[in-house]
C-alpha cells in the first residue's frame, strides 16, 4: 500500500512538472521584467553592476515584479489543474548571478523573481537551471559579433501539491478498501487460529494434570498393597482384607476419572469413620511412623471421599518426605465447615518457601539439591480440591520444629 501510494504520488508530481514546466521558462517574456523595454534583465544586472543602482534598489525591482506577477500567475496554476482539484504551490529563484568576466556574485542570498499565492512548504518537485544573458555589438573593423557584459545565472523552480495526500487517497479508494479487507481477514484468520490453539494447549495441560494426578494417586495404593501382600504371605491379619478392599476400591476410583465419559460420575459422600481409615492405611503404609487422629465428625458430609482421602494423605505422606516422625490430624466440625489440621514435627520449611509451595511441580530443594523424592504435585492437588469447594488452605512452619496445614471446608447441613 505504501510503494503503491509513493508511485501515484510521483505519477500526480510528473504530470504537474510537465504541464508547468513549459510556462515558467517562458514566464518572463509573458509577464515579468523583460517586457519592460527600458528595464530589460540584461540592463538591470549591467546598471547594479555597475553601481548605477544601489542593492536595495535592485532587489526592490524583483520584489515589485514578484508582487504584480502573482496574480496572473497563481490564475494561470489554479485553471491549470482546476479540473483535477489539486491546490498547487509554485517558486522561482535566482540562486545565483555572476558577472562573468570578473566572477563577481552579484547577490549573497536567493532572490524570489515568481511565486503563487499558494505558498511552497515542502517542494515535492525541484527542478534547477543555468542560463547565459549578454549583450551584443558588432565590431566595425572585423564586422564581427562580440559578446559584452555577460551575466551567468543559475535559477530554481519548486514545485508543491498542498492536497497531495487527500488525492492519492482518493484515487487509490479501491485499492486500500480491498487491502484493508485483506488484512482485516488475515488478522481475523490469525486470532481465530491462536484461540484454536490456545484451547488445544488448554485441553492438553488438562491431560497432562489428569495423568499427573492419576500417576500420583496410584503410588499410595499400590504402595500399601504390596504392604498388605508381603504381611499376607507371613502371617494372616483380619484387618489386612479391609485395608486391601479399600485400596482396590480407591485404585477403581482413580481408574474411573480417566474414563469419565464411560461412566457416570457418582459421588460417594465421606462417612465419619471414613477419616480414621485414611490415616489407618498410612499407618500401616509407614508402620515407622506416629500417626495419631482426633476425629470429630458424627455425620456424612456432602464431600467426594476420593478427594478427602487425597486431601489427608497427600499432607501426611507430605510430612513423612520432609522428616516428620509425628504426624497428628485433628478433623473438627464447626457450624457450617469443618476444619482439617495437619501438623508434625519434621524439619519445616522457610517463610519464603511457603508462598510456592501449592505451585505445580514446585519442591522445596536445598542447595539446588531436592532431598527427597517426587514431582511437586501433592500439595498442588490439594490446593485444587481445596479451591473447588471454595476452602481455604493457611501453612506455618518452624525450620527444624515442623509445619501446620489448617483447611476449612464450608458446606450447607
Amino acid at each position: 500500500m505504501y510503494k503503491t501510494y509513493q508511485v501515484k504520488e510521483r505519477e500526480i508530481y510528473r504530470n504537474v512538472h510537465n504541464k508547468l514546466t513549459g510556462f515558467t521558462d517562458d514566464l518572463e517574456d509573458k509577464k515579468g521584467i523583460k517586457k519592460k523595454s527600458d528595464d530589460s534583465l540584461q540592463h538591470i544586472f549591467i546598471r547594479y553592476n555597475n553601481k548605477e543602482i544601489s542593492k536595495k534598489k535592485f532587489l526592490e525591482i524583483f520584489e515589485e515584479n514578484r508582487k504584480k506577477s502573482q496574480d496572473y500567475f497563481s490564475r494561470y496554476v489554479d485553471n491549470q489543474f482546476k479540473k483535477e482539484g489539486y491546490k498547487i504551490a509554485v517558486k522561482i529563484q535566482y540562486l545565483s548571478i555572476v558577472f562573468l568576466p570578473a566572477k563577481t556574485q552579484l547577490i549573497d542570498h536567493p532572490i524570489t523573481l515568481f511565486e503563487t499565492k499558494n505558498k511552497v512548504v515542502k517542494a515535492g518537485i525541484t527542478n534547477t537551471g543555468n542560463w547565459e544573458t549578454s549583450s551584443k555589438s558588432t565590431s566595425d573593423d572585423e564586422k564581427k559579433i562580440v559578446k559584452n557584459n555577460s551575466f551567468h545565472v543559475k535559477s530554481k523552480t519548486e514545485f508543491e501539491i498542498l492536497n497531495i495526500k487527500s488525492i492519492v487517497f482518493k484515487e487509490l479508494t479501491l485499492l486500500f478498501l480491498c487491502c484493508i479487507a485483506l488484512l482485516a481477514s488475515v488478522l481475523i484468520l490469525y486470532i481465530f487460529t491462536v484461540k484454536n490453539l490456545i484451547r488445544q494447549q488448554k485441553q492438553v495441560e488438562v491431560l497432562h494434570t489428569v495423568v499427573d494426578n492419576i500417576s500420583h494417586e496410584f503410588k499410595t495404593p499400590i504402595a500399601t498393597l504390596k504392604i498388605a501382600s508381603k504381611a499376607l504371605n507371613k502371617e494372616w491379619n483380619p484387618e489386612i482384607l479391609p485395608l486391601i478392599d479399600r485400596q482396590i476400591i480407591r485404585l477403581e476410583s482413580l481408574m474411573q476419572q480417566l474414563h469419565k465419559d464411560e461412566t457416570e460420575e457418582e459421588i460417594i459422600r465421606i462417612q465419619p469413620e471414613d477419616w480414621n481409615f485414611f490415616i489407618q492405611d498410612l499407618s500401616f503404609a509407614y508402620p515407622h511412623i506416629d500417626f495419631e487422629i482426633k476425629n470429630q465428625i458424627t455425620q456424612q458430609l456432602p464431600f467426594d471421599k476420593t478427594l478427602m482421602e487425597t486431601v489427608i494423605k497427600n499432607l501426611c505422606e507430605n510430612s513423612v518426605k520432609y522428616g516428620a516422625s509425628s504426624v497428628k490430624a485433628n478433623i473438627i466440625n464447626q457450624p457450617h465447615h469443618i476444619e482439617i489440621e495437619i501438623s508434625d514435627n519434621g524439619q519445616g520449611m522457610e517463610k519464603k518457601e511457603l508462598k510456592n509451595i501449592f505451585e505445580k511441580f514446585y519442591r522445596i530443594q536445598s542447595n539446588n539439591i531436592h532431598n527427597s523424592k517426587g514431582l511437586g504435585l501433592g500439595l498442588y492437588f490439594v490446593k485444587k480440591i481445596i479451591d473447588q469447594y471454595a476452602g481455604r488452605i493457611e501453612v506455618s512452619s518452624q525450620l527444624q520444629k515442623g509445619t501446620t496445614f489448617t483447611i476449612r471446608l464450608p458446606y450447607e447441613n
